[in-house]
């Protein structure tokens, strides 16, 4: 199987299985009709191409093959492959990955089918993606060969999480622990960050295996990519700290200092120095109070904040979009703006405060939450109010009141409008993360950015858990809570 690759996927031999017998032509499938050729062919419009196109033996063989992929019909979709070869009909790059994941989802007897596939794009000449590749690496694995589907990853160019996990589950599944954190090392210097299901797949063949430096280090790792683990990545857990090998792994002369230390450079809540003392652990399963306290044992858990390193990669990270996505002097602006008025302890997201349970937007809705932070914080400064210029003027800005609190804002420095084509919540959060000020935002409140979150910016969703702050408005009044 690995003669597979050889120096040029135009030099492929195509596989020497036998194909099945010819099936009916690929227009008595698809019911397509051609256009004969004629010397005096007239010349067609624009929607009349587009109709030609659509109605093209490619085109027809391209809906079909989706409608096999939807129903996961692996024996129709070679049909029609049989029968497009036979008519000469081109293939495309969809139509190969939608064949070659067919066959990775298919039966035992498939995978070679799969591969004979692969050699014959590469004798059509068509040049592979990353998808193409993930589907090769899938084949390979369930031909239970992650070898191979880690040789395969390792010709992806930009590598994705999906082309990694073929490779790394075979190796897990196996007990392969050299094998699985290979693929782990060349994951992290692809820069592809593993998700739970990977991150777990670790774990279990290093509990598997006994060893504990790495249950470790994957605890961590689970600790800081995964909010909230599923049940079966619980399962893994217990099942280490209940395991004999638990019982012996650990430092039991430790250096109190060097704990503490660790403890305040890693942001609070942990050391990262490793194991400390051996025994039997208690494992149970107790809840958290809405104060942090365990009511199993009766400690309080500590918030552990993003440590200085990522805080200065997540604002980086935020910074760069903003000038992507933003004008860039108005990003500029406001930088500028912000050096000669800040620091600010907080920062507050003006539209969802003040549209928060109104019909119309209310000025004096977002006055009671200013005034409620200036309140809560030390210095009883004001925090950093963000609202877009089209708020200035017309609807409740004509209010007099309105204006003399504008003016009051404008004259203390804790007011900055974005411009008309502004995106403020960038300037918010490159504010907030930028000086890691506290940002408020109505309960029900959002970003308003898709890409802040997912490979584009590290530690999202860390970032506004301790950084985000909440109010809600009742009859009684806001009630404004730090997170």
């Amino acid at each position: 199987m690995r003669s597979l690759f050889s120096s040029s996927l135009h030099h492929l031999r195509p596989s020497l299985l036998p194909l099945p017998s010819r099936p009916p032509p690929l227009h008595h499938l698809l019911r397509f009709t051609t256009i004969t050729s004629s010397s005096h062919r007239p010349v067609l419009s624009k929607a009349q191409r587009r109709r030609a196109e659509r109605s093209s033996p490619s085109t027809l063989l391209r809906v079909a093959l989706d409608q096999c992929s939807k129903r996961n019909d692996l024996s129709e979709a070679l049909r029609l492959y049989d029968s497009a070869r036979a008519d000469s009909v081109p293939l495309s790059l969809h139509h190969y990955n939608v064949l070659l994941y067919l066959c990775s989802n298919g039966p035992k007897s498939s995978l070679n089918r799969g591969f004979d596939i692969f050699r014959q794009m590469g004798l059509d000449q068509i040049p592979p993606n990353e998808a193409t590749f993930t589907n090769l690496a899938r084949l390979a694995a369930a031909a239970d060969d992650p070898n191979l589907a880690f040789d395969v990853v390792k010709r992806v160019p930009a590598p994705r999480l999906r082309s990694y996990g073929p490779a790394l589950f075979g190796f897990c599944k196996r007990g392969d622990f050299d094998g699985a954190f290979e693929v782990d090392e060349h994951m992290l210097r692809s820069g592809v960050v593993a998700e739970e299901a990977e991150l777990a797949a670790l774990l279990g063949v290093s509990v598997e295996k006994g060893r504990g430096e790495s249950v470790y280090r994957m605890l961590h790792r689970l600790r800081a990519a995964v909010r909230r683990v599923e049940e079966s990545t619980e399962g893994l857990c217990e099942g280490w700290f209940q395991s004999e090998a638990a019982e012996g792994v650990g430092e039991e002369g430790w250096d109190v200092g060097k704990v503490r230390e660790g403890v305040v450079r890693s942001g609070g809540g942990w050391h990262g120095i490793g194991w400390l003392g051996k025994g039997r652990w208690r494992v149970g399963r107790a809840e958290v109070d809405r104060d942090g306290t365990c009511r199993c044992c009766g400690e309080r858990l500590d918030c552990i904040d993003i440590d200085p390193s990522e805080t200065k990669r997540f604002a980086s990270s935020v910074s760069g979009l903003a000038f992507q996505r933003e004008v860039q002097s108005d990003f500029t602006q406001f930088r500028e703006w912000l050096a000669h008025h800040g620091p600010f302890e907080a920062v507050v997201d003006g539209a969802n405060v003040g549209y928060f349970n109104q019909y119309s937007f209310s000025f004096f809705q977002l006055n009671s939450v200013v005034n409620g932070i200036r309140e809560m914080s030390p210095s009883k400064k004001l925090p950093l109010i963000i609202l877009h210029k089209s708020r200035m003027r017309g609807g409740p800005a004509d209010n007099p009141k309105v204006q003399k609190l504008l003016e009051r804002w404008r004259r203390s420095g804790v007011l900055y409008t974005t411009p008309i084509g502004s995106n403020d919540d960038w300037i918010l959060i490159a504010k907030s993360i930028g000086n890691e000020a506290y940002s408020d935002e109505s309960e029900k409140g959002s970003w308003h950015i898709p890409t802040v979150s997912g490979d584009d910016i590290e530690q999202p969703i860390q970032w506004r858990e301790f950084f985000q702050s909440r109010s809600d408005a009742s009859k009684t009044g806001f009630e404004i809570s730090i997170a």
